[in-house]
């Protein structure tokens, strides 16, 4: 049967697509208040830049840690569920950082959120399997991806003016109130195709003959699936690709406030956020218009996704200019770009879960990719920290991103493969 035309098809599926989108925006609100409180954190409670570092990177100790068993929960579950507990208990953890006593108190609150945000980039991307045909993956892909690069657009200079005129606690204050407002709307609209009474049939059939994901789950047990998944070679080189994407990503989203303080001043924080918006544009349009246009078009797939996962990720390399440079604005271009470069390929990163997956497994492929990029998330925090703490700059972080960079571009090359369901365990 010939394929409907796009434009007679309702449209419900974009409405869950914007409140995903939503949810990951805010998620990240409430990772990167901490970063926008850094230098005020540092100056009130005269914390070192180690101090700090571990700040930053202590969420990612559980959040990764979690992420594989979160995935079989999410398959299990499914992302009403896992959804709704997510979004109350960040909630719950940045409202424990606004009530810390001190830098213990801000610690355990930190781990706190890890585990709570354990289960958002899983649900997401199962959620997004089950709302969107194929060819239209790549675009829903960006518009959760676009809207974590956006919240530092927005999150970065609002919770510093917020925090520069109230104090620390109020940036955090702030950052649960809006969880909490998502967290009564998530529960309120979301609802996987099946069992949502405003999906028209000529939506849901348009999902499945695309290729949406199917509901349920696997035949196989989760242990069994989990133990397939990890003696393929896709899987691994969709791992240590993304996980190399994760580590740059991280020393941007945590550091690059105090970057730009130190090359500018206090006044220089606003100036964090452009390399955040060009980001945005190059997520949505690169990573995400633009891949469904082509494949609209008849381009291979795999060809196509693949390119933009390579080339993305080459122009991450720019990361090097910033280090040839003593001018802040040229280092903010060179920054520019690098964020950007990856931004673009991110959509393609995010998506593979549910494009290679098989039936029932696509949040457990989502916790093994997420593993490995928070387990960076551990890393890049913490090492720059102690990097820039021993020599005074950053230009030796910098040069590290790069380094693990080069390696996720050889995992992508050549472990990764054609971008194709898995055929699944063998029952019985």
């Amino acid at each position: 049967m010939p394929r409907p035309p796009v434009d007679t098809v309702p449209r419900r599926r974009w409405g869950m697509g914007a409140l995903l989108g939503s949810g990951i925006l805010i998620s990240f609100l409430d990772r990167i208040n901490l970063a926008a409180a850094a230098p005020f954190l540092q100056r009130d409670l005269h914390l070192t830049p180690v101090q700090i570092g571990k700040l930053l990177s202590v969420m990612f100790i559980p959040y990764a840690v979690l992420q594989i068993p979160i995935g079989l929960l999410v398959d299990r579950w499914g992302a009403t569920w896992m959804g709704r507990i997510g979004a109350f208990l960040w909630t719950a953890a940045s409202a424990l950082t606004a009530l810390a006593g001190g830098y213990g108190g801000i610690m355990a609150a930190r781990l706190v959120l890890g585990v709570a945000e354990a289960p958002s980039f899983p649900t997401v991307a199962k959620a997004t399997g089950h709302w969107f045909p194929r060819h239209e993956r790549a675009r829903a892909t960006a518009i959760f991806d676009a809207s974590a690069k956006f919240s530092s657009v927005i999150g970065v200079p609002l919770l510093g003016w917020v925090i520069a005129k109230w104090g620390w606690r109020w940036g955090f204050g702030i950052t649960s109130a809006i969880s909490f407002v998502y967290f009564i709307a998530y529960t309120a609209l979301y609802r996987d195709p099946s069992n949502d009474r405003h999906l028209s049939a000529a939506e849901h059939a348009y999902i499945l003959e695309g290729g949406g994901m199917a509901e349920g789950t696997s035949g196989a047990g989760s242990l069994a699936m989990l133990g397939y998944l990890l003696c393929q070679t896709k899987v691994w080189g969709l791992a240590l690709g993304f996980g190399a994407y994760g580590y740059a990503f991280y020393l941007f989203l945590n550091w690059l406030p105090d970057y730009m303080v130190r090359t500018g001043g206090m006044t220089n924080l606003k100036t964090a956020a452009v390399p955040w918006a060009v980001a945005t544009v190059t997520d949505a349009v690169v990573g995400g218009w633009l891949i469904d246009r082509l494949i609209a078009r008849g381009v291979d797939e795999t060809r196509v996704r693949k390119s933009v996962l390579v080339v993305g990720m080459l122009l991450g390399l720019a990361i090097i200019g910033a280090t040839q440079t003593a001018n802040p604005r040229w280092a903010l271009f060179w920054l520019s770009v690098s964020l950007g470069g990856l931004a673009a390929a991110a959509p393609v990163g995010w998506s593979l879960p549910s494009l290679i997956a098989p039936r029932g497994g696509t949040g457990t492929v989502s916790g093994i990719m997420n593993l490995a990029v928070n387990a960076m998330g551990i890393a890049a925090p913490y090492a720059t920290g102690y990097i820039i703490q021993e020599t005074g700059s950053f230009k030796w972080a910098f040069l590290v991103a790069a380094a693990v960079l080069a390696v996720g571009i050889f995992a992508f090359i050549f472990l990764l493969g054609r971008i194709e369901p898995l055929p699944g365990p063998a029952l019985g």
